[in-house]
């Protein structure tokens, strides 16, 4: 499984494999999938998967500023 990041941008859904590729404006997040190896987890892997809810509250946060 890879990430699926599903996004309204422009009036067109878009998906993405790399978070980095997200434009920087869009209209909405539809899917956001992360890709997250299975457990156990090492300590690299959890502070890896504790970054994707940052980056989901990022783009929502973008999301928003749009909106308005």
């Amino acid at each position: 499984m890879a990430h699926e990041f599903v996004l309204l941008v422009n009036g067109e859904i878009k998906t993405y494999h790399n978070y980095e590729d997200i434009p920087e404006e869009f209209d909405n997040v539809i899917k956001f999938l992360p890709e997250v190896s299975p457990a156990p987890h090492t300590h690299d892997e959890h502070d890896e998967m504790s970054l994707w809810n940052e980056r989901l509250q990022k783009l929502m946060e973008r999301e928003r500023a749009r909106s308005n």
